[in-house]
């Protein structure tokens, strides 16, 4: 199964529209449909608020929104802290706390992860700075 990050689902609606590639679109629409697909309740109500068309493609394709829990929320806490933010003082090269939440969607479930993030070839010597893939390929995360 792979989850979705709202990067990876927006570029897609944005660069290779339904209108140009109709093929695509089925395929995805049916991976949706029958679960193999997913997205976090974040990733959902991310892609609401950046495009409520794309919302609407991925609700009328029954998309399964995996729903928020108290274990995500202590997995998102975790990989927080061991990237040394505190309170709300996330860095803006890095992962935000969305971004957290999404991942440790996929550690509970051992779901891959789909992000439009680019991997850091060198990470930052702040681990704070570090994006989605350098957060996922984390020891204590691994998430593919």
């Amino acid at each position: 199964m792979l989850a979705f990050d709202t990067s990876s689902i927006i570029h897609a609606w944005d660069h290779y529209p339904l209108k140009q590639f109709p093929g695509l679109w089925k395929w995805l629409g049916e991976e949706f449909k029958a679960g193999r697909f997913v997205v976090s309740v974040v990733a959902d109500d991310e892609t609401k608020q950046r495009d409520a068309d794309c919302h609407a493609w991925l609700h009328a394709h029954n998309v399964h929104v995996k729903p928020m829990t108290q274990a995500i929320l202590d997995d998102a806490l975790i990989i927080k802290t061991s990237l040394g933010i505190s309170s709300d003082r996330y860095h803006v090269d890095g992962v935000g706390e969305r971004d957290l939440i999404i991942i440790a969607t996929c550690m509970q479930d051992g779901t891959e992860l789909v992000s439009n993030e680019n991997v850091q070839n060198q990470l930052p010597q702040n681990p704070a700075r570090y994006k989605i893939p350098a957060v996922c390929s984390m020891t204590t995360v691994n998430v593919s």
